[in-house]
């Protein structure tokens, strides 16, 4: 029961806040989860939460590079119990990309079985397949219990788990990294190592070293699936200084010789996470639509290495220009995008130049180097303790033996015995400082120098033994005061740190069987944009469409006359001349204009095809004509409300199927007349048969449009139009067929937009000119 209200409903517990405020604290706190714990990568080791729980489970498996395999399955069950709890599916599909050399440029994880392909076909079952660590993965997870980073609790907090790796090179930018987080994404492209470290030893020496100096390093990505990278240097600078950009990848060919002139283009590497099956795909469906004439047959001939050969159409045309062309219709051209956003210290996301990241790097693998140099310290300093007791028991070994014979608790009387001057001599060669003794005269042992005292083998007790102690003993005593140097000196730290660096670079370079760089650089050579026309066959066709909008070209130009054979109830509408090599211009009554190349019409043997499925023509409209595209003409079209306007030929032609708006009707009105402009006259006739002559300009010339008035009705509206030069004077065919011409048309010339007047005599009773 609610204390101020006396309502027995209320949970005194429960608080009351604004819908907007509740709403807002949480999607933030999601926000930031994703942003922290899944999506981003950290800038010191390039690895997401998923990824580094991964490899630390697989190393608290033991499952070294040089080890056995365990099953997938096992392994992806202890991340998810111990450290991930998220479904084993997600573990398994990270842990499999983290597998497949077509995907990452340094695998972290070896597998064996199925683990996918570069056809995008998906791994096998977890059950099915094995893994373990790769040198790679190691060289990440080195230095692990030497206390180089912290540890924090799993999410039950029974097990700890490392915050971060201490990773001996930088995986962020050597294997990439992709995601998407709450309003901000991240898509960074692989690197080769050894050009990394090169940078990384240039930032050593010139920590102020301007972003353009470190492509002469690192001149751009290094993709697994090689590809050749065909960029303008400027623009990968740019890239690299901002973080942000681009870089055009296209697939690596060669050109085969087969003898009396006939050549094949073979790929052998494509780009980066192209899926080859649908990239085999798409190029069959440009041989099929003919969006690429010139490309005859492709043909999959890989087998672990890829090879696609492209057969071409003809042997007269460049390779060049076939492989131009491939590039700009299909996936063997992408654009990489780069978005190098990422959790500069673990913690904040921030988009980082390569210099940024390289520096988060360098930096964190000092705080590693500092930290891993005094746990090394603290280890020498224990076992230096446990030699001073164990030389002192040398010196003193009769006392020693009698204490621990006759004594009832002889650790403690080892730590009371007082051992003199000779326990001063195993120490008085250095100025390493013993630790604290047990005893107050300053003389006696520590409970550990006692205990490693106690825990001695009788076979330890030989001379020799002795002298092995006091020369371990000068070895950490020398190896301690380098560390010391090492801990009191930058220079040193960063000398250090540049030693391991090119050990690093070695092991995965020269000794690496993926070292050298895969991925090439190379002008992008532009080829000029050839016209369709020049990569198809010139021949003779004669175009037939009929009134229900069935098309076919038949080969030759047959009399354009003779009788031809339609389905029932259908009849010819359109027939003419063309050649395989013409463009058609089809005008619907929508005001849309559509291009269809010739060379893509069915064929003359059958019926056609109905136009309206080679191109994206709506049911409810009609064709209203269909021209032969000739570059450089003007058009006029009009409405059946009297309303249209002059547009360029080169204007209308359309690259989709969806075609191009020209003319805008409105219903009921729809596009009626459409006429190649010549002369400088334009004839109107509307439904009232009432013809009106104007100058052609008077009329707009436009790319899209209503138009302006032609004609002015009271009823109906405009039946043709056409133009023509004025002082031939206007021609039509009368009722008989034969050819009538009107050169006297004062009676009929006005303004644009009047009504005109009464048709001559004789003119033809459809209202049309032609």
């Amino acid at each position: 029961m609610d204390e101020i209200t006396g309502d027995p409903n209320i949970n005194p517990r429960d608080v009351a806040e604004p819908l907007r405020r509740a709403i807002g604290e949480r999607y933030l706190t999601y926000a930031l989860s994703t942003i922290m714990n899944r999506a981003l990568p950290d800038a010191r080791d390039g690895l997401k939460p998923v990824h580094r729980r991964i490899l630390y489970a697989m190393r608290e498996l033991r499952l070294s590079s040089s080890g056995g395999f365990r099953k997938s399955a096992k392994i992806s069950g202890d991340v998810m119990g111990n450290y991930h709890p998220h479904g084993d599916a997600a573990i398994y599909d990270a842990m499999a990309r983290l597998a497949q050399d077509f995907t990452i440029r340094y695998p972290l994880v070896d597998g064996q079985g199925n683990f996918g392909n570069i056809d995008g076909d998906n791994p096998a079952a977890s059950r099915y397949t094995e893994a373990r660590l790769t040198v790679v993965s190691e060289a990440l997870l080195e230095g692990l219990n030497e206390n180089a980073v912290d540890y924090r609790p799993n999410y039950d907090g029974t097990l700890t788990e490392p915050v971060v790796l201490p990773a001996s090179f930088p995986n962020l930018l050597a294997n990439g990294a992709s995601g998407i987080a709450v309003g901000m994404a991240t898509n960074i492209p692989p690197h080769n190592i050894g050009e990394l470290i090169d940078a990384c030893q240039h930032l050593i020496k010139s920590p102020d070293a301007r972003d353009e100096t470190l492509l002469q390093y690192v001149p751009g990505p290094d993709f697994p699936t090689g590809g050749v990278i065909v960029e303008p240097r400027e623009n990968i600078a740019e890239a690299y200084r901002t973080g942000r950009g681009s870089f055009r990848l296209r697939a690596k060919y060669h050109v085969e010789d087969l003898g009396r002139g006939q050549w094949q283009v073979v790929v052998t590497e494509i780009p980066y996470q192209v899926q080859k099956s649908k990239l085999v795909e798409r190029l069959a469906e440009l041989i099929q639509t003919k969006k690429v004439p010139i490309l005859a047959d492709i043909r999959d001939e890989s087998a672990e290495d890829i090879r696609m050969v492209l057969e071409p159409r003809t042997k007269n045309v460049d390779p060049d220009v076939l492989m131009g062309m491939l590039f700009r219709n299909s996936d063997l051209e992408i654009r990489f995008s780069l978005n190098m956003n990422v959790l500069i210290d673990g913690v904040t996301p921030k988009v980082c130049s390569m210099k940024e990241v390289l520096r988060a790097f360098l930096d964190f693998r000092r705080e590693v180097l500092i930290r891993r140099s005094k746990h090394r310290m603290e280890k020498i300093d224990h076992r230096l303790e446990v030699l001073e007791g164990l030389i002192v028991a040398y010196l003193n070994l009769d006392r020693v033996i009698d204490i621990i014979r006759y004594d009832d608790d002889p650790k403690a009387a080892l730590m009371r015995e007082d051992w003199g001057k000779d326990h001063v001599r195993a120490t008085d060669q250095s100025d390493y400082v013993p630790p604290a003794p047990a005893s107050d005269d300053g003389l006696g042992l520590t409970e550990v120098q006692a205990e490693a005292i106690l825990n001695m083998r009788l076979r330890s007790l030989r001379k020799l033994e002795e002298m092995e102690l006091l020369a371990e003993r000068d070895r950490l005593m020398e190896e301690r005061a380098g560390l010391e140097d090492l801990l009191d000196s930058e220079a040193l730290q960063w000398k250090r740190i540049s030693e391991e660096l090119k050990a690093t670079r070695k092991a995965f370079t020269k000794d690496y069987h993926r070292g050298q760089r895969l991925t090439a650089f190379a002008e992008a050579g532009e080829v000029e944009e050839v016209p369709l026309e020049a990569m198809i066959e010139r021949e003779p066709i004669t175009v037939v469409c009929s009134q229900m909008g069935w098309v076919r070209a038949m080969k030759g130009h047959i009399d354009l006359g003779s009788e031809l054979k339609f389905k029932d109830g259908d009849g010819p509408r359109f027939i003419f001349h063309a050649e395989t090599t013409d463009r058609l211009l089809v005008f619907g009554s929508n005001g849309r204009f559509y291009t269809v190349s010739a060379a893509n019409l069915p064929g003359g043997r059958g019926m056609g095809e109905p136009l309206r499925l080679i191109v994206d023509l709506p049911n409810e409209a009609q064709i209203v004509d269909i021209l032969i595209h000739q570059p450089g003409r003007k058009l006029l079209v009009a409405s059946s409300a009297g309303d249209g306007f002059v547009v360029p030929e080169d204007e209308v032609v359309a690259q989709t199927r969806a075609g191009k708006q020209v003319l805008n009707v409105k219903a009921p009105a729809v596009a009626k007349i459409i006429r190649p402009v010549t002369g400088d006259a334009v004839a109107v006739v509307g439904e009232n048969r009432k013809v009106l002559v104007f100058m052609l300009d008077e009329l707009p010339e436009m790319g899209r449009g209503k138009g302006v008035r032609l004609q002015k009705y009271k009823d109906g509206g405009l039946s043709d139009a056409t133009t023509f030069t004025l002082s031939d004077g206007l021609s039509w065919h009368d009722p008989a067929g034969r050819t009538r011409t009107e050169a006297d048309l004062g009676e009929w010339q006005g303004k644009r937009a009047s009504a005109g007047r009464m048709a001559p005599r004789g003119f033809p009773r459809d209202n049309r000119f032609t």
